[in-house]
């Protein structure tokens, strides 16, 4: 059976919403678990939807997946009002109705104050100008936007774990909003912002973020009962379908639940988890890696083994630092660590990805504020760059961090990913050829890490290579949608080899000899791995690419083996106890998808 991407993708959120569904989750991670679908869903229609939005919008495939989403948000609105009611009366979300003469008092100011002065009054003729994700409300003769900053749910003074919705108590004081008093019914807008130009150079990625806002209209979210005038003008003002237009009961962005997650007791919170601590790595990471290699699996070991390996660039011995930079949030302790070695007058090069989609205002930031400290920021190439690697020079050789993951301190502590640091000549000789490659714009010539359609070719030739009755092959991916990748998988699992796929989020082909599964728990699945049995000596291989044709031809990404007998045995150890897992799973099937919950083998516990 295939699967559009798309569709996939879309099934994949939907196992995300049903983790507010888990019995054995806390009430306030349930909770969280909406404002992630949310969040995602918002970024389909922002993103995602792209290819079938501009091909084929209006044609059964799209409606189908217009269909399923709206499902979903209806099956979320559900789900809101449920874990409300479970979470009463510690955590409570009151109408505007509820409010009392004291808590009025203070929302009239509220509102009169910080509310009202910052809101946009728009006329009806701009409707085809609004901004994506923001709260409007729309009345007989004006729109009005709320300030995207504001907080959309606010405590109640003196009532402690009570919020009111902002929407709400606009509603409810529209004479406060509007130049007379009208009703007004809520709605938000999304966009397409995905930007089709090429981009080159810094400048024009600066260029085609200030243009991003003005991408097409995707969606229309308006509350149910919006009259039917003004949803109808509405829609032809945004050149919408009418399926392209979603009724739900406020509230219609349900990140804000965020703010109960945050207010709620810590007794409603997974307990905080205590990641391991390897030897050495902390007191001296280049002593520790002279000896052997390290693999490391976080977040159950210390993401901050890969910061403290980078501040070792300080080091007298260290003489350059090469990095390659994708998502790396606002704070970060890596990128402040080699600011602070090119201050000091080491040479470092960053490949700072100013494309990675929706970080590029915090990427254009770091660009700044590297070129301000004197680190040689690479030029953007054609092909994005999405490996992940951190190289430190030394006059007798150097040491290596290669990852599957991004270096983002929030990412590190919440994704589940491998961490591999080497001194290995072979491994550092060829991560410094890359970065050559990238720095001079040539195509990286390497000899034992692998890059671009090389990865391709690999992974199908030894999947190849298992299509007997004793072949074994298990691969672990976001996602997993390479045609010649599945053809090769659909060619050994129907000689007799056994084919496990690990496919968190999309999956294109569901084949009744394939043993597929997604998981979806508290943290998020991120390592990419393949593993092939290979007459019974396994070969273990990471990389920082998912199994999809942009990723190989489009990217420079970074596939490597794992070498050290120790390492390799700690990685297939993670995945067979991710094949056996039955509390975070669902098996994908061409006849449908089946939950595993409730099971003994919790691939997401600690691996002690």
């Amino acid at each position: 059976m295939r699967l559009l991407p798309e569709t996939s993708w879309l099934q994949f959120n939907r196992r995300v919403l049903r983790q507010s569904e888990r019995p054995d989750f806390p009430l306030l991670e349930r909770l969280r678990f909406l404002a992630i679908w949310n969040r995602n869903l918002d970024e389909f229609f922002a993103a995602r939807i792209a290819k079938p939005f501009l091909k084929g919008r209006g044609d059964a495939a799209h409606l189908a997946l217009l269909e399923e989403a709206r499902a979903q948000a209806l099956l979320a609105a559900e789900r809101y009002r449920a874990l409300l009611k479970e979470a009463s009366p510690v955590l409570q979300v009151l109408s505007a109705e509820a409010l009392d003469e004291l808590d009025w008092m203070y929302f009239r100011v509220y509102l009169a104050e910080v509310v009202a002065p910052r809101t946009d009054l728009i006329p009806w003729e701009a409707v085809g100008d609004l901004s994506h994700g923001a709260l409007y409300f729309a009345s007989p003769h004006h729109l009005v936007r709320l300030p995207q900053d504001l907080p959309r749910l606010l405590p109640v003074p003196g009532r402690e774990g009570t919020f009111v919705r902002l929407g709400a108590l606009v509603r409810a004081r529209s004479d406060l909003f509007l130049p007379e008093e009208a009703p007004l019914d809520e709605f938000r807008v999304l966009r397409l912002l995905e930007s089709e130009r090429a981009r080159a150079d810094w400048d024009e990625l600066a260029q085609a973020l200030e243009e991003r806002q003005e991408g097409v209209p995707t969606l229309l979210v308006a509350e149910e009962g919006f009259l039917e005038p003004w949803l109808e003008r509405l829609r032809q003002g945004l050149n919408l379908l009418p399926e392209e237009v979603f009724r739900l009961p406020p509230p219609l962005d349900l990140t804000l639940v965020e703010t109960l997650v945050e207010a709620g007791p810590p007794a409603w919170r997974f307990p905080p988890l205590k990641p391991a601590r390897p030897k050495g790595i902390f007191k001296n990471p280049l002593g520790r890696l002279r000896k052997e290699d390290l693999l490391l699996y976080h977040p159950f070991e210390a993401y901050e083994a890969v910061e403290r390996f980078a501040e070792a660039a300080l080091l007298p011995e260290v003489e350059e630092v090469y990095a390659t930079l994708y998502r790396i949030g606002g704070e970060n302790p890596l990128a402040e660590a080699l600011l602070q070695a090119a201050r000091r007058g080491k040479r470092v090069h960053v490949f700072l990805e100013g494309r990675a989609r929706f970080d590029e205002l915090l990427n254009l930031r770091w660009y700044l504020r590297f070129l301000r400290a004197g680190v040689e920021v690479l030029p953007l190439s054609e092909r994005k760059v999405h490996a992940k690697a951190l190289l430190l020079r030394t006059r007798e050789g150097g040491f290596a961090h290669l990852g599957t993951g991004n270096y983002n301190p929030q990412n590190g502590r919440l994704y589940t990913d491998f961490s591999l640091f080497t001194a290995r000549e072979e491994v550092v000789r060829d991560v410094h050829a890359f970065f050559q490659a990238v720095r001079e714009g040539s195509f990286p010539a390497l000899s034992l890490l692998l890059t671009g359609e090389a990865i391709r070719a690999f992974l199908v030739e030894s999947i190849l290579a298992e299509a007997h009755p004793k072949g074994r092959v298990i691969l672990k991916f976001n996602h997993l949608t390479d045609p010649e990748v599945l053809s090769a998988l659909v060619k050994a699992a129907e000689a007799g080899a056994r084919v496990d796929l690990l496919v968190r989020s999309t999956l294109t082909l569901l084949h009744p000899a394939f043993h597929a599964k997604s998981l979806v728990g508290r943290f998020l699945e991120h390592g990419r791995v393949a593993a092939f049995r290979a007459g019974g000596a396994w070969k273990v291989y990471l990389t920082s690419a998912d199994a999809m044709p942009r990723n190989f031809q489009n990217r420079f990404e970074l596939l490597f083996p794992v070498l050290d007998k120790e390492a390799k045995r700690k990685v297939l150890k993670v995945l067979k106890r991710q094949v056996r897992d039955d509390c975070n799973s669902f098996l994908l099937l061409a006849e449908g998808e089946r939950i595993l919950w409730g099971g003994r083998h919790d691939a997401q516990r600690s691996l002690r």
